[in-house]
């Protein structure tokens, strides 16, 4: 029907044809003459499948790694991933060895299917459905069925055959030695409970603690070993050598070498908590702090808090290996003292210290020992204003009866003492608060053992309870 205001140039607008003389519209087809409907290509579907091959260039055949021990299948270069036979996570698997060559084609996949083959025929097929354009732009495609075989070849993934191999035949390729040469290893401690957290050593082929204290992780891997020293240096204060490497074996035909890779780490021995004489070339170089100074916190670097300005210095492992000093008391050196009394007023703290929450205040203790006699009562200026109140307990340093050689006495005015965190009681809302700062712990110490055994470097027997209670302060740092 035309409009009865024809628009510029005589154009019309004609209704589209119903379904039914759509239907009824029918062509020949250009080379065999059969009616068909209508395409762009004007030729019917068997006549286009005669010409043109959607599955040519198609790969038929591939090859696929299985390990009968664990009934893996490789993904290369190295990664095993486990499946069932004819399974969901075996077909994505299955289809990238042949999704490549086909797309290079130009060909599209749109189905894919397990046919079924007998188990120990060492034959995997799987039926595809591709799709391919005739001319492209136009909206004309055929699809296609075609089958690929795959070839099963047995042979053990690398788990399984340092597994199978004897304790002579150790198959690992690189070693993490970790090392803490002090009387008490409390970082090494807090350092393996990070570690079993963090799940570091879940790619290690084996853990060993060796008799000097120190724990061994062995590796397949190169870059694994070198990906847990990375992290350790991040976590703590260590001294990473150079890796040390020795030649195994050499196949002078393909030219291939095996060798095996030694990484040595060493902790700072200064510990949390550790009393620290800093010699006089480190005490000039750090500004004039000390010389008696605490370790506060153990991160990467060592925070060293003067004990009579209350400054707080950070310090790395390569400005700790220039000076190279060593504790002069340790944690195992503390004594109970009992706070009389407290005065906030007239202490000035410093502002490094302000930035850790510490808060300066003069204070009368006394040993807990000591308690009742006329000369025990000390006045000591402390760090820990913040958390100390008349009553509490306390743990510190008697320096009065301290027994080390490199506390220099005579040339230098040292405190009575030296007041290092406080005392919660057991059992109290304070039980599962840190010491130091009153922070509740993230990690937790409610299951101790799993803690303990997480790595493997711990051995503790559960009925000993007053080795679980200083572990578990040494866990404390």
């Amino acid at each position: 029907m035309a409009s009865p205001h024809p628009l510029p140039g005589d154009m019309l607008f004609l209704p589209p044809p119903s379904q039914a003389a759509a239907a009824a519209c029918t062509t020949l087809c250009c080379l065999c003459g059969v009616p068909m409907p209508p395409n762009a290509a004007n030729t019917c579907a068997p006549c286009l499948r005669a010409r043109v091959d959607v599955t040519d260039g198609a790969p038929r055949h591939a090859a696929v790694v299985h390990c009968p021990s664990c009934s893996s299948y490789l993904e290369p270069p190295r990664r095993c991933t486990r499946a069932a036979p004819e399974s969901a996570e075996l077909l994505p698997l299955l289809l990238r060895r042949v999704q490549r060559p086909i797309q290079r084609l130009g060909v599209t996949l749109t189905a894919a299917e397990f046919v079924f083959t007998e188990p120990h025929s060492k034959r995997i097929r799987l039926r595809l459905r591709l799709r391919r354009e005739v001319l492209p732009g136009r909206g004309l495609a055929l699809e296609r069925d075609h089958a690929v075989e795959f070839t099963v070849h047995d042979r053990l993934c690398d788990p399984c055959g340092r597994a199978r191999a004897g304790p002579d035949q150790d198959q690992w390729c690189a070693v993490v030695q970790l090392r803490q040469r002090a009387s008490h290893r409390r970082t090494l401690l807090h350092l393996e409970q990070r570690l079993a957290a963090l799940g570091a050593a879940g790619s290690a082929t084996r853990v060993d603690v060796t008799g000097a204290g120190g724990i061994d992780f062995f590796f397949a891997s190169r870059s694994h070993a070198a990906g847990l020293v990375t992290l350790i240096a991040s976590l703590a204060p260590a001294r990473v050598a150079d890796a040390a490497r020795q030649l195994v074996s050499h196949d002078t035909k393909s030219n291939t070498y095996r060798h095996r890779h030694a990484f040595s780490v060493e902790l700072c021995p200064v510990c949390r908590d550790d009393l620290v004489f800093l010699p006089r070339e480190a005490s000039r170089a750090l500004g004039g702090l000390g010389p008696l100074v605490l370790c506060v916190r153990v991160t990467d670097t060592l925070a060293l808090l003067d004990a009579s300005t209350h400054r707080v210095v950070s310090l790395g492992i390569k400005d700790y290996d220039r000076h190279r000093f060593e504790p002069a008391l340790t944690s195992r050196q503390l004594v109970e003292y009992v706070v009389l009394d407290v005065d906030l007023s007239p202490a000035t703290g410093d502002t490094t210290a302000a930035r850790f929450g510490y808060r300066t205040a003069y204070m009368q203790v006394a040993r807990a020992s000591e308690l009742g006699r006329s000369n025990a009562v000390v006045t000591v200026r402390t760090h820990l204003g913040h958390l100390l109140g008349p009553g509490d307990r306390a743990l510190g340093y008697d320096l009065r009866g301290a027994n080390a050689n490199n506390l220099d006495v005579d040339s230098h005015c040292l405190p009575d003492a030296v007041l290092v965190k406080k005392i919660y009681e057991k059992g109290g809302d304070g039980d599962r608060m840190q010491e130091d700062g009153g922070r509740s712990d993230d990690h937790g110490v409610a299951c101790i053992d799993e803690i303990a055994m997480g790595i493997g470097g711990i051995d503790l027997d559960p009925c000993d309870e007053v080795e679980l209670d200083e572990l578990l302060e040494d866990l404390r740092i």
